[in-house]
């Protein structure tokens, strides 16, 4: 199984790929860092990290000649499954809203969008462990139970159009969207790498996913 991490020069990338081979170990799984629209065209599975603000990961990524399009190829044509690991979910949206309007990839409908807490003691970013709640079942979720507790740091989130495409959240003074996904794409708010235990559980399940 060929496993193509994107490195665009936004991302966690070497705790990700870490996670990710650990994870995969016992499926055969192997991890390539990569930027290559060769490599990315030609994996099994793909996952798209993101950290930092949204208008500047998706310029990041669109600067990579080739990239988009074979990545859309891998993904929409071929049905590959694809992981958005926290930005890398939220450019599945349709738009951004983080310091200026930015285009998504529009591949699950919705928009980023600040947190904003009922409670204003309530501090952005979101950052530390926060409990799951879990709306719908997933494969990728396969085994994870409900309260179980994943690491954030982020102050917007993807407020998906579709109530069928959230399948998690937590609450921060009111629901944050932590699990989106549609066919065979799936996305995380958390970061999976820094969620111990239950962040391999959740890798190992995508790594195992059909789609």
């Amino acid at each position: 199984m060929r496993v193509a991490l994107i490195d665009y020069g936004s991302g966690n990338l070497h705790s990700a790929a870490k996670a990710v081979a650990l994870a995969g170990r016992d499926l055969g799984a192997t991890v390539a860092v990569t930027a290559d629209p060769v490599e990315v065209a030609g994996a099994d599975r793909i996952v798209l990290p993101g950290d930092g603000a949204f208008p500047a990961c998706r310029a990041a990524f669109d600067a990579v000649p080739g990239l988009a399009e074979a990545l859309e190829g891998a993904v929409i044509r071929r049905g590959v499954p694809f992981l958005g690991i926290c930005v890398g979910m939220q450019m599945l949206a349709d738009e951004g809203l983080e310091y200026r309007p930015t285009p998504g990839f529009g591949w699950i409908h919705g928009r980023v969008e600040r947190i904003t807490p009922a409670d204003p003691a309530l501090k952005v970013p979101h950052m530390g462990w926060n409990a799951l709640r879990l709306h719908h079942p997933h494969p990728v979720l396969a085994g994870v139970a409900q309260g179980a507790h994943a690491y954030f740091v982020h102050s917007w989130q993807f407020n998906v159009a579709r109530a069928q495409d959230l399948v998690a959240s937590v609450d921060h003074g009111g629901p944050v969207t932590a699990v989106v996904a549609r066919d065979n794409i799936v996305g995380l708010q958390f970061h999976p790498e820094k969620s111990g235990a239950l962040g391999l559980r959740i890798l190992r399940n995508f790594l195992g996913w059909a789609g």
